[in-house]
């Protein structure tokens, strides 16, 4: 496995579970042995020092308010780039979404959103992804403020330098006659000044009224 997958790896794992997860690095390493029985002890060394080198970059790292750009600068290669973004954004986007639903919704709703709301946000965020130019890629942020109450803001993608979103997650509550209640889940882009809703789906509630977001 590539350094820098390794240590993006161990950056997702601890940023997200706040230290409660300890990645199996030990795994990591014998198989990366039994796979390579001709390295030397020297470079497994190496291996070892280089897992804990990234785990203590990362103890500083999870405080920050800019851990992905502090990833991104240490990846070259611009399908790289694209890809960690992705798989970054979509570790995110699950946290915000779950906190967003609450215990009293999510517990509902959670596992047909992983199955089919999800996959769509992660085709939003490739997309938009590879089309931002790579410096302005490096600098991009997820907002972490979902919104309770009656707000449709799941979350947002931002240029850290402008403050400025690029795309914006939202769930709309839907009421059709006789229908029951609905959730929609869309997005908006910069692109065309966020006017265009994009429809990723919807998801069915009940016939009585869903409680506020956020609602334990």
């Amino acid at each position: 496995m590539k350094l820098w997958m390794r240590k993006l790896f161990v950056v997702l794992v601890t940023i997200f579970t706040f230290g409660t997860v300890v990645p199996q690095l030990s795994v990591d390493i014998d198989k990366n042995v039994k796979e390579n029985s001709d390295v030397s002890d020297q470079n497994d060394r190496l291996l070892v020092v280089n897992d804990i080198e990234a785990l203590e970059e990362i103890e500083t790292e999870e405080k920050s308010d800019h851990s992905w750009q502090s990833l991104a600068f240490s990846i070259d290669n611009h399908s790289d780039l694209v890809t960690s973004f992705t798989a970054y954004s979509m570790i995110h986007a699950e946290q915000q979404s779950m906190m967003k639903f609450g215990s009293t919704i999510g517990d509902v709703i959670g596992d047909e959103f992983k199955q089919v709301i999800l996959p769509k946000i992660e085709e939003a965020i490739a997309g938009l992804a590879e089309r931002v130019p790579e410096d302005d890629l490096r600098q991009l942020v997820i907002s972490e403020n979902p919104t309770s109450g009656l707000g449709e803001k799941i979350f947002h993608v931002y240029h850290s330098n402008t403050g400025k979103d690029l795309i914006r997650f939202h769930v709309r509550r839907d009421h059709p006659p006789k229908e029951g209640y609905w959730f929609n889940f869309h997005y908006h882009t910069a692109e065309d000044e966020f006017l265009t809703h994009y429809d990723m789906g919807s998801i069915y509630w009940d016939k009585n009224t869903p409680p506020h977001w956020m609602s334990a």
